[in-house]
C-alpha cells in the first residue's frame, strides 16, 4: 500500500497541474520556430486549421486559429514541408501540448512562390486557361474601360495612348486599389460592375510594376473568377514583361506592360490611314487597269469587219435564205411531179379493173334489195324477192318470178344450151 503525502504537501488538481504545466511552458517558448513536415491536415468548417508538424524522430500536434488561416497564401496540404513560428500551449481537455502556428512559411520555397503554383495548377483543371474560352477583340472600339488605380502612371500612361492612337474612343475609368488587403475583392467588383453595364467594348485591368507582393491582388482568384466569366474581352496589363499573374493567365489578351495595352485595343489612326491610303492607290490603279483593257478591247472589236460592215452579214444570210428558198422551191415541185405521175398510174390501173368496164362490155351486176348482197346464183333468191340491177347507164329494179340454176355440162340431150338465169318481173 502506498504511503499517504506528508502533511503539509499540497495535492494538486488536475487542471490546476495543467495550468501550471501551461504557464510554464507559455514562459518558456513565447516564440519559437520549428520546421517539420505536415501530416493529419484538417481543415475544420470554424476556419481554423489543425495539423502534426512530424520528422523522422518526433512529431507534434499544431493549429492555425481562423485569423492567421485567413493571411496565409498558399494552401497547406499533407507531406509539405514547413517552417511554423508560435508559441507552445497546452490543451486541457486532452492534457497534450501544442503549438499555436502564428506564422507559416514552406520551407524553401516562397510562400507567394507556393500559392502562385498550387493556385494555377487548381485553375488549370477547372479549364480557366483553355484558348478556346478566349473571347476576339474588337477591331474598332468605341468604348474602353480601365480597371486600375486612377493616381499611378499606369493610368495616365494609357490615356495618352489610346487618345493619340484613336481620338475617336471613350474611355471609362473605374478607379480601384491595386494592392493591399481588399484590393482583388475592388477588381473584382469593377469587372461585375461594367459587364452589367451596356455599351463597354472591351476592358484593361492591370497596374504598373510591383514586387511580387504588390502584384499579389491579380493572383486572386476573386479576381480570376470575374475576368472567367466576364462578357466584355478583358485585356490583362500587370507589371512589366517579366510579371506574370493569374490575371494574365485568365484574360481573353496579355499584354507585357500597360502602355502595349493601349496599343492592342485601339487601332492607330496614322496606320490607319495610310493603310486607306494604300488601298486608295491600289484600287486607283486596277480601275485604270481595267479601264486601259476595256478601251483596248474596245478598239479591237470597233476595227472589225462585223462592227463596221453591220448589214453585210445579214446580207449575206439573206441571199443564202433566197438560194435555200429556190431550192426547196424546185424540189417540191419535182416531188409533186412525181406523186402526180404515180396517182395517173395507180388511177389507169385502178380504171382497168373498175366493175363499170365490165358493164360497159354488156353485162351487169345484181344485189338483193334487202341486204344488198350481190347475187351469184339462183338459189340465193326466191320468187318476190326484189332486186337492183347495175348496168352501164343506170339500175334496173325488178322482182324474182322465179330462178333456175344454169344445166350441168354433161346434160342430157335437147336440153338448151348455156346457163339459165332466173327471171323477173321488173316493177
Amino acid at each position: 500500500m502506498n504511503p499517504l503525502p506528508p502533511d503539509g504537501v499540497k495535492v494538486l488538481s488536475v487542471a490546476d497541474l495543467t495550468r501550471a504545466v501551461r504557464q510554464l511552458l507559455g514562459d518558456a517558448f513565447p516564440s519559437v520556430w520549428v520546421g517539420g513536415e505536415i501530416s493529419n491536415f484538417k481543415r475544420h468548417s470554424s476556419g481554423h486549421l489543425y495539423l502534426t508538424l512530424k520528422d523522422s524522430e518526433a512529431q507534434v500536434s499544431a493549429v492555425l486559429w481562423r485569423g492567421v488561416a485567413l493571411r496565409l497564401r498558399f494552401d497547406p496540404h499533407d507531406g509539405l514541408e514547413v517552417i511554423a513560428r508560435g508559441r507552445l500551449d497546452v490543451y486541457p481537455p486532452r492534457g497534450n501540448y501544442q503549438l499555436i502556428i502564428e506564422e507559416l512559411q514552406p520551407k524553401g520555397l516562397g510562400a507567394l512562390e507556393l500559392a502562385f503554383r498550387q493556385r494555377r495548377e487548381k485553375l488549370l483543371r477547372l479549364g480557366y486557361f483553355d484558348p478556346q474560352r478566349k473571347k476576339p477583340l474588337p477591331r474598332h472600339p468605341r468604348r474602353v474601360a480601365l480597371v486600375t488605380s486612377p493616381t499611378g502612371a499606369a493610368v495616365r500612361d494609357m490615356l495618352e495612348i489610346l487618345f493619340r492612337r484613336w481620338p475617336a474612343v471613350e474611355v471609362w475609368v473605374c478607379p480601384v486599389a491595386v494592392q493591399g488587403d481588399g484590393a482583388a475583392d475592388e477588381i473584382a467588383a469593377a469587372i461585375g460592375l461594367l459587364n452589367r453595364l451596356a455599351g463597354v467594348d472591351v476592358m484593361i485591368v492591370g497596374r504598373g510594376g510591383g514586387s511580387l507582393e504588390d502584384l499579389w491582388a491579380f493572383n486572386e482568384e476573386a479576381v480570376a473568377r470575374a475576368i472567367y466569366h466576364s462578357r466584355i474581352p478583358v485585356v490583362s496589363a500587370v507589371g512589366h514583361e517579366v510579371d506574370l499573374t493569374i490575371a494574365d493567365l485568365v484574360a481573353d489578351r496579355r499584354a507585357l506592360t500597360p502602355s502595349e495595352a493601349a496599343e492592342i485595343v485601339v487601332p492607330c489612326r496614322d496606320e490607319l490611314l495610310q493603310a486607306v491610303q494604300a488601298v486608295d492607290r491600289q484600287l486607283r490603279q486596277l480601275v485604270a487597269g481595267r479601264l486601259r483593257l476595256a478601251r483596248e478591247r474596245l478598239d479591237d472589236l470597233a476595227g472589225r469587219r462585223a462592227f463596221q460592215l453591220p448589214l453585210g452579214r445579214v446580207r449575206e444570210r439573206e441571199q443564202l435564205l433566197d438560194e435555200a428558198a429556190q431550192r426547196l422551191g424546185r424540189a417540191k415541185r419535182h416531188h409533186l411531179s412525181r406523186l402526180r405521175d404515180q396517182l395517173e398510174a395507180l388511177a389507169a390501173r385502178l380504171q382497168a379493173l373498175s366493175p363499170l368496164n365490165v358493164l360497159a362490155r354488156g353485162y351487169s351486176l345484181s344485189r338483193r334489195h334487202a341486204d344488198q348482197a350481190v347475187v351469184r346464183s339462183p338459189d340465193q333468191v326466191r320468187p318476190g324477192d326484189l332486186l337492183v340491177t347495175h348496168v352501164q347507164y343506170g339500175l334496173i329494179i325488178s322482182r324474182v318470178q322465179d330462178s333456175q340454176p344454169a344445166a350441168a355440162p354433161h346434160a342430157a340431150a335437147g336440153a338448151t344450151d348455156g346457163p339459165r338465169f332466173a327471171r323477173s318481173a321488173h316493177d
